[in-house]
């Protein structure tokens, strides 16, 4: 799957957390990777400032870490949810 670092692209990666558990959040913060996931909380908070090409980059590596049950998503979000887990990436 070719990865497109476009709003549109960002939107449907953080529709696959608002159907989850876990709960996205863009707030500002001193984060060395970009990024802190709570895990007790089922809290993912991603650097603000970050570009969009940043967000998806690391909203795809949270993805392949995290464990989001597919079984919790809608069709269409779960199918696009296993291409960006279970796929190589090429990255544009």
């Amino acid at each position: 799957m070719q990865v497109k670092y476009t709003p549109q692209f960002l939107v449907k990666l953080e529709e696959i957390f608002s159907e989850s558990k876990y709960i996205l959040r863009y707030e500002k913060g001193n984060f060395q990777a970009g990024y802190c996931i709570l895990k007790d909380q089922n809290v993912v908070v991603v650097n603000k400032y970050f570009t969009v090409e940043g967000k998806v980059n690391v909203l795809i590596e949270i993805l392949r870490t995290i464990g989001i049950n597919p079984e919790m998503l809608s069709d269409k979000t779960r199918k696009f949810f296993l291409e960006i887990t279970q796929t190589e990436i090429e990255l544009k």
